[in-house]
């Protein structure tokens, strides 16, 4: 704890009291950090109590719920009413344009609002008339990009090849004139990137979700899942590493990012440099097809466990409705914390280092009262303390009845004692259908190119991640793809 708080200082110095940090040199970044990582660990106490919260210690304090974030039904209402002030309502003479003929780009135009996206993407003081370009055709250039131009980069998306007068689909799909050969530069949408807040990426998420729920793909019963995949840096070396009580602190130029396992694959390094992505996605039970819904992103050295928490609390925030979570082993509520703070079941598979308590029987599980009764007892429920269990007997069937205390409470483990135990019917068939939640990763990082981006700070993972669950939930509707 001590050093993820050390981390912490040294970041939060970097980024508050240098701002001018990725301008700098490298060697310059190298004399500056050493000298403030010197004087962090010099005057650090070690004695102190740490009672910072996970999220501060984690890095993702910038990514929980803020005032101005609209729940899904905020958001139904939003839109109901947006032009409830205005004499027309100008969306609803919104025409096709026969310009834009390729399927997908044309659900997209209808679907979309220009005037609402506007309203959520809008910084403060915003004035249309002053701007050349809007933050709804920004918004619409890179979900035109994720969607049909995943692997090529920014400044060759920004060129005549793609915006050319010739162009007139992806001139019309952004709203850009037809007659004239004005376009937006690479770095408006840098800019664009850059300044938005995390209150606005999550309203124009809603947005989109509040569209995607009211489309039926889903059924009423949703199973939800939650699992994580690596997005790598270009940063390769650390700027600055210190060691403290045997273990190491590296500082990269990239300072929010850090170095952490892999997951066991054959064709790549068993360390990773960079971030994690943890994503909360949606199943349908019926056709086993699963949606990305929201995510949060931290640096790579942190244990999948500790995100669990506050992407639940975030996902609750935005009106998401969930009862069941599933996941792999790295998300178990080995204490039954996570249900009794967000009122959510996590089930895992069982661990393999997980101890069977005394007196209880594998293959199938079969609890007894003590070493000396044979008779299976049975499940009233759970409580804070674990789960609670009654003399399954018969009268007069068992010879220990008078002395017997007939019940017994065994604690929540990681094994089949989780906080919903793994031997019910419904916890076994939310665990066989755990694989699907890989599924929504495979899509977003190969077909709509998450894992080819640059990225250079966590702020543009959480941006570059957000809309490429918005284009992936677009192309899902659509079912144009196979």
């Amino acid at each position: 704890m001590h050093r993820k708080n050390i981390r912490r200082i040294v970041t939060k110095q970097l980024k508050y009291n240098h701002p001018h940090w990725k301008k700098m040199s490298k060697k310059s970044k190298k004399g500056l950090l050493k000298q403030i990582m010197d004087e962090v660990v010099n005057n650090y106490d070690y004695s102190q109590t740490l009672d910072l919260p996970i999220e501060q210690l984690t890095g993702v304090e910038d990514q929980l719920p803020t005032k101005g974030i609209r729940s899904l039904s905020e958001m139904a209402e939003y839109i109901n009413n947006f032009y409830s002030d205005n004499l027309f309502d100008f969306d609803k003479s919104k025409k096709p344009y026969p310009e834009i003929v390729d399927q997908e780009l044309k659900f997209v135009d209808e679907l979309f609002d220009d005037p609402i996206i506007n309203s959520l993407l809008a910084p403060e003081g915003y004035s249309e008339p002053h701007r050349n370009i809007q933050p709804f055709q920004l918004f619409r250039m890179e979900l035109l990009k994720i969607i049909k131009y995943p692997e090529i980069s920014y400044r060759k998306f920004c060129t005549d090849e793609y915006f050319g007068k010739e162009r007139k689909q992806n001139r019309r799909f952004i709203r850009l004139p037809l007659n004239i050969k004005d376009q937006a530069h690479h770095t408006e949408l840098c800019h664009f990137r850059a300044g938005l807040s995390f209150k606005q990426l999550m309203n124009i998420l809603v947005y989109i979700l509040h569209h995607f729920y009211k489309s039926g793909y889903l059924e009423n019963t949703i199973v939800h899942g939650v699992d994580s995949t690596e997005l790598p840096s270009e940063t390769n070396y650390p700027l600055c590493t210190v060691e403290i009580k045997g273990k190491k602190i590296r500082i990269y130029s990239e300072s929010d990012c850090d170095c952490g396992k892999r997951r066991n694959k054959r064709d790549k390094s068993y360390y990773v440099i960079g971030y994690r992505l943890h994503t909360l996605t949606a199943m349908n039970p019926s056709t086993g097809h699963s949606f990305p819904l929201v995510s949060i992103v931290g640096a790579a050295n942190h244990h999948d466990s500790l995100f669990l928490t506050p992407l639940i609390r975030l996902a609750q925030a935005l009106g998401i409705d969930m009862k069941l979570i599933t996941a792999d082993q790295a998300y178990h509520d080995s204490d039954g914390s996570i249900l009794e703070e967000t009122g959510v079941y996590v089930i895992a598979p069982p661990s393999e280092k997980a101890v069977l308590p005394d007196n209880v029987l594998e293959s199938p599980v079969r609890v007894t009262c003590n070493d000396r009764c044979e008779i299976p007892m049975i499940i009233l429920g759970s409580s804070q303390s674990g789960h609670e269990f009654k003399c399954g007997a018969n009268p007069c069937e068992c010879i220990f009845e008078s002395t017997c205390a007939k019940s017994r409470t065994i604690e929540f483990d990681t094994g089949y004692f989780q906080p919903m135990p793994t031997f019910h019917d419904s916890s076994q068939q939310a665990i066989d259908i755990r694989k699907n939640c890989e599924r929504p990763f495979n899509l977003m990082k190969k077909r709509e190119g998450l894992e080819q981006t640059r990225v250079r700070s966590q702020h543009g993972v959480v941006v570059r991640s957000t809309f490429t669950t918005i284009a992936t939930l677009f192309i899902e509707i659509e079912k144009l793809r196979k």
